[in-house]
């Protein structure tokens, strides 16, 4: 009796790969990307032309289409990015970013579904802060994230009008102010933000 062993896949080693701020990372059946610096956004485009953001991604998190059926799916890069072509053969090397992605997945989806869009504004910034936030030398949350009016409705699923204006009263309230383009809040005074565009 003869016992075929079916051919091994070659093996092949990651690459990093860099992308520049507002260029669209490839997409491949068999294959993830894993972020080893910067921020990306998961989106479709819907028939009217609007977007919708599936999530933000940095460092460490996985992004791909294996993990959606969307349909258009795609990766832009928010800030300049390096990242690594995971094959699927070596998928599980990254098990545990597949369950942070589901996790932030849902925290996402608990942001979309805030009745109140002031509330959803607020609860978008503070995961922001939470997520892509770093300390300055005064003690201060800072995010590093470019990111226009825009993009801001299509995280939140909000007009850009409302979301001006909203930001506009934010800034009148002395929850944010607009200075460069980051976000700084303030230590120890959650939920109280800056806003810098």
């Amino acid at each position: 009796m003869t016992i075929l062993m079916p051919q091994c896949d070659r093996i092949i080693e990651p690459k990093l790969t860099n992308f520049t701020r507002r260029s669209f990372l490839p997409l491949r059946q068999d294959s993830v990307w894993l972020l080893q610096t910067g921020v990306v956004r998961t989106l479709t485009i819907l028939e009217d032309g609007t977007a919708v953001t599936f999530g933000l991604w940095g460092e460490g998190d996985i992004v791909g289409k294996p993990l959606s059926q969307a349909n258009p799916y795609q990766i832009e890069s928010l800030t300049p990015v390096e990242a690594t072509l995971i094959h699927k053969q070596n998928w599980h090397e990254v098990t545990d970013a597949m369950l942070l992605h589901m996790q932030r997945s849902e925290k996402f989806i608990e942001i979309l579904h805030c009745k109140h869009a002031e509330s959803k504004l607020l609860q978008l910034f503070g995961w922001l802060v939470k997520r892509f936030g770093y300390r300055d030398l005064l003690g201060q949350q800072r995010i590093d994230l470019r990111l226009t009016h825009q993009d801001i409705a299509d995280l939140v699923g909000l007009t850009r009008v409302t979301v001006t204006r909203l930001m506009k009263v934010f800034e009148r309230q002395g929850i944010i102010q607009r200075q460069e383009r980051q976000f700084v809040v303030m230590q120890d005074q959650a939920p109280f933000w800056h806003y810098e565009i």
